[in-house]
């Protein structure tokens, strides 16, 4: 999936019916749904273009020409200490009740919890993530003793989520069954699908990494930021490579066209047929003609005996073929040849084939580039460490050199195409960015397509940047962007190629599942072949491949949030709280009591934070303030030691009642009760 670069931290921070409840029920068919570093070698053996070597990471290489192989550094998140304070009130949400139960973000259930039987003779599915979601894309396909785990990803921050950095699968299943754990294999080099390596991987035991060059380099370079983590292992294949796993299971790679190099979809032979994985993926095409190396590429499935096909879902409702790659290349060529004056290109850092492309027209047609946004940096220099972004020493010049150059001979190629606050576009449109100035003869090209929940700060980011007097050229009015996922009808020609006997729709929320169900039954897969999974959803193929079934049981699928240095599936009580605080704010007192008699010093200090404006709510306040001491001296009164907790507690129940009922707000109310 290509979209903008999440922030990084260092060190870290960074409609189908359910299955029927009871005992040993199982659902057939019928589209079962639910509601809720260093560098390794290439496989020739040539080195890539680089002179950097360094130790950690153990990465092989398989394939027809496989050579020997270097070492890449890993890398992982160091911890910190944790602190906390005594006695300055509970915590609201221990107590949450009526309303506020609306902020639990954790999703758990009984089935979860429920003893998950034992396989048998059957094939598993389980999507740990992904499948729910845009993001933390995570499968795993099991036989008998051997598991196969398919994707490693996160997905970044949901705006219910404030203060979580990034949320991942939940791995309890596997980590209970590691011992079965034979290989890992990795689609493609984005984030969705590589960024929880440094979380997961050290729970799993550290299995071995099957994935492409890029791929391998990727997330060696995320590893950079965990340098506490074990050090992935790591084997390079090449896309036509066979990997024997087991007595029962083998391996076998594709390459399919995406938005970065070394895409790959995987297949999965097992004993009653293979299991098809395509990861993300779109077709080149000409006119709705699909070329034809990608002919070639699915003509290998007329011959296959396809059991099960697991496919993107993400465009699916979009009728027709997406626009060709080359469509949006003949565009922007054209755009930098004919453009009078500096071209500033927005894009996302993880759109790696375009961002070369875009080099490649700069070097042909005299431009100098500047790269801004560190994302985007990283991800070329991850491409040219690998050998597949090549061009001459002074095409790409730093932000220093730029004035050397008339503006005409000039290309940035940066990142913030979303109106990222903090991103390159956007601290050039605030005119916060040191050393690019736009002015009226500067186009802006945004080549980026909107991600839903982005159209206000894209919209913004476009208002700054015409304030400016530059151009402005974006995906609506022009063919600068496409997508690296399938349309319907490309969907439709991939599923009449493969021609599995069943289909689980991956990659993409449950509505996009139902479309994509639908064009599976229109290319030929019969309606009770198919189920539409939820995260944690068992999926078995029983009767050596004759049936599939959802189990009512359920791996635990929870979220996982990535906070801080804290990495955990606990955290919803801690969410209920910056929801809150974002919604109705905080309400805090401060009473001093002798220790002696009971009563209050003084009367009571109250701060408040996004709550009320205590200027103007002068009689609020001293209602409160009247409760507080009430409440105080009631509960105090006789009691030798004073429970300095119960009277928190009696206050917090009565402010809040009381803050309720006048302003139809429930504010965190935090109570902080000093004896002297």
């Amino acid at each position: 999936m290509e979209r903008p670069a999440g922030r990084h931290r260092r060190n870290g921070r960074h409609g189908r019916p359910r299955p029927a409840g009871g005992a040993n029920t199982e659902v057939q068919g019928a589209r079962v749904g639910g509601t809720h570093g260093g560098t390794p070698t290439r496989a020739d053996g040539n080195m890539p273009a680089t002179n950097k070597e360094q130790s950690g990471d153990r990465i092989h290489v398989s394939g027809q020409n496989a050579g020997h192989a270097r070492r890449i550094h890993g890398a992982n998140r160091s911890t910190r200490p944790s602190g906390g304070t005594r006695n300055l009130g509970r915590s609201r949400s221990a107590r949450m009740r009526g309303p506020e139960k609306r902020l639990v973000h954790h999703r758990a259930s009984v089935e979860e919890s429920a003893v998950i039987p034992p396989i048998g003779d059957a094939i598993r599915i389980i999507h740990l993530g992904g499948v729910e979601e845009v993001g933390r894309n995570m499968s795993l396909v099991e036989y008998k003793d051997d598991i196969i785990i398919i994707d490693l990803g996160f997905q970044f921050k949901e705006e219910h989520a404030p203060g979580i950095d990034y949320i991942l699968p939940n791995t309890k299943y596997l980590e209970d069954r590691k011992d079965k754990i034979r290989a890992v294999v990795v689609t493609h080099g984005h984030l969705d699908h590589i960024g929880g390596a440094p979380y997961i991987l050290g729970k799993l035991g550290n299995p071995k990494i099957y994935a492409r060059l890029l791929t391998t380099l990727m997330i060696a370079k995320r590893q950079e930021e965990f340098p506490d983590e074990p050090s992935p292992n790591m084997e390079v294949i090449e896309k036509d490579a066979v990997i024997k796993i087991s007595e029962n299971i083998s391996l076998r790679f594709f390459a399919v066209t995406h938005t970065i190099p070394d895409a790959m979809g995987v297949i999965i032979d097992t004993p009653y047929g293979s299991v098809v994985h395509t990861g993300d993926l779109k077709l080149d095409h000409v006119n709705g003609i699909p070329t034809p190396e990608e002919e070639v590429r699915f003509k290998q499935f007329e011959k296959e005996r396809v059991l099960l096909l697991m496919t993107d879902s993400t465009n699916v409702e979009r009728p027709g073929f997406s626009i060709p790659e080359s469509t949006v290349n003949d565009t922007i060529e054209r755009l930098v040849k004919d453009l009078p004056g500096r071209i500033i290109l927005g894009s996302f850092a993880s759109q790696l084939e375009r961002a070369m492309k875009i080099i490649e027209f700069a070097e042909k047609h005299g431009r100098k580039v500047v790269v801004e946004g560190r994302s985007m940096k990283a991800n070329i220099a991850v491409a040219e460490a690998a050998g597949y972004l090549k061009h001459k020493k002074d095409t790409v010049i730093g932000l220093e050199e730029m004035g050397n150059y008339p503006p005409n001979k000039i290309l940035i190629l940066a990142t913030g195409s979303q109106g990222e606050e903090f991103a390159a576009l956007m601290r050039i449109a605030n005119k916060a960015h040191k050393h690019i100035h736009l002015n009226k003869d500067d186009t802006v090209i945004l080549s980026s397509s909107i991600v839903p929940g982005n159209e206000r700060s894209v919209q913004n980011l476009k208002d700054r940047l015409s304030r400016l007097g530059a151009h402005i050229v974006h995906y609506q009015v022009s063919d600068i962007h496409s997508s690296g996922h399938a349309n319907g009808d490309e969907t439709f020609w991939i599923h009449k190629k493969i021609n599995p006997r069943f289909f689980v729709p991956v990659h993409g929320y449950h509505y996009m599942h139902t479309v994509h169900a639908d064009i599976a039954q229109k290319a030929g897969t019969p309606s009770a072949n198919i189920i539409i999974p939820d995260n944690g959803m068992i999926i078995e193929i029983r009767d050596k491949g004759q049936k599939i079934i959802a189990l009512k049981e359920k791996a635990p699928s929870n979220m996982v949030m990535v906070d801080g240095f804290s990495v955990g599936d606990v955290q919803h009580v801690v969410l209920r709280d910056r929801q809150t605080l974002a919604q109705d704010g905080m309400f805090v007192i401060v009473a001093t009591v002798d220790m002696n008699t009971g009563k209050l010093r003084k009367s009571p200090d109250i701060i408040s934070r996004g709550f009320v404006y205590l200027r103007e709510s002068q009689e609020l306040l001293h209602e409160a303030r009247g409760i507080v001491r009430k409440t105080i001296e009631e509960t105090l009164s006789g009691m030798h030691p004073i429970n300095f907790d119960y009277a928190k507690d009696k206050v917090t129940d009565n402010v809040e009642r009381f803050l309720m009922q006048k302003t139809a707000k429930r504010p965190i109310v935090i109570p902080v009760i000093l004896g002297v």
